[in-house]
């Protein structure tokens, strides 16, 4: 399929700056797959959607402080934005710092040293850190600032725009990149969720910044997808397991979490394990999904394969259709923006 075909044009003002406040006020499009039925609610309406025939399935990955400034040996501005740890000390970093070259010496603050030792795949290198362990991740968060998006310009204070970009049930640090569709959840409104019965199950996936890109090639078929660790433990696959087979309604709250869930059941699983592992699964129209029912997201970016793995679900057509009028509605887009279900 041609590349174009997943374009659209937004206008810029639609591009959320700043999340809703509070998160679960943010609106709420609801596609029925079926009837074709299109609603316009608010994220806090979520539960009169829900059953005890439902199960949510998070993906509760922590955003990391992966952004750290420092200094070359030479005197100039470092940046180093942390992608995916490959070693106890060593991580895969994309750089900001002119020309960077194989032994050059980076400082930050607090003693945190590195050392450029391997250019890796892409624009990405492998440093090596002086420091290990709960020490490095201790100092990390000292000095570590969380990445946001790059279209995110808003004047609001930075620290807390980086609060709001972390979801509340976030637990393990990994990600490079929030996972957004989990944004818009409260407190309030997960204990309303399981009053209704429905079942919350959840998974980890580390996001890569590679969920920001725009496909590259003209076909998508083309297209050589990004990689992405993620781990669930043998108690919650059983679960899944026994909830499908119960004839539940399996709900992927982001694309992240559809990518661990479709991952995991490409096969037959005979045995439950824990499973930790990285993933290339590439979704896009015309793919057979074995798990996933149904999916909780944000809107994503033209020409996005996170735009591809939706289509793949409810329709090529039915995505730009559903989009053009969330643009005519004034719906907020992206990261901070609104959210759509597709039941």
């Amino acid at each position: 399929m041609k590349l174009s075909l997943f374009d659209y044009k937004l206008p810029h003002k639609l591009i959320a700056q700043t999340p809703a406040v509070p998160r679960d006020s943010a609106r709420l499009l609801i596609y029925d797959r079926n009837t074709k039925k299109i609603e316009h609610k608010c994220f806090f309406d979520l539960p009169n959607y829900l059953s005890d025939n439902d199960v949510l399935v998070f993906n509760d990955s922590k955003v990391m402080p992966a952004r750290l400034i420092g200094k070359k040996e030479t005197g100039g501005r470092a940046e180093v934005l942390l992608l995916k740890q490959v070693a106890n000390n060593r991580w895969e970093v994309l750089l900001g710092l002119g020309n960077p070259k194989i032994g050059l010496k980076l400082r930050f603050q607090h003693a945190l040293e590195a050392q450029i030792i391997l250019k890796s795949l892409g624009k990405t290198w492998i440093i090596q850190f002086n420091l290990e362990g709960p020490l490095f991740w201790t100092t990390l968060a000292i000095i570590g600032q969380v990445p946001l998006p790059p279209y995110i310009h808003s004047k609001v204070e930075k620290n807390l725009l980086e609060k709001q970009y972390q979801t509340v049930y976030a637990n393990q640090f990994g990600s490079a990149a929030a996972p957004t569709a989990g944004l818009h959840f409260t407190a309030r409104l997960l204990k309303r969720i399981q009053k209704t019965g429905c079942q919350l199950e959840y998974v980890t996936l580390h996001v890569g910044l590679g969920t920001f890109e725009p496909v590259n090639t003209n076909k998508i078929e083309d297209y050589q997808i990004h990689s992405e660790y993620f781990e669930v433990n043998k108690e919650t696959i059983k679960r899944l397991i026994d909830a499908k087979k119960a004839g539940k309604r399996i709900i992927a709250v982001g694309t992240t979490s559809l990518r661990v869930l479709e991952s995991l059941f490409k096969n037959d699983i005979r045995e439950p394990k824990s499973i930790k592992q990285d993933t290339s699964i590439y979704i896009y129209p015309g793919y057979k999904f074995r798990f996933v029912d149904a999916l909780i997201s944000n809107f994503h970016l033209p020409k996005s394969s996170l735009l591809m793995l939706v289509s793949a679900l409810i329709g090529r057509k039915n995505v730009i259709k559903i989009y053009q009028l969330a643009i005519r509605k004034r719906y907020k887009f992206f990261s901070f923006g609104d959210a759509c279900f597709f039941k």
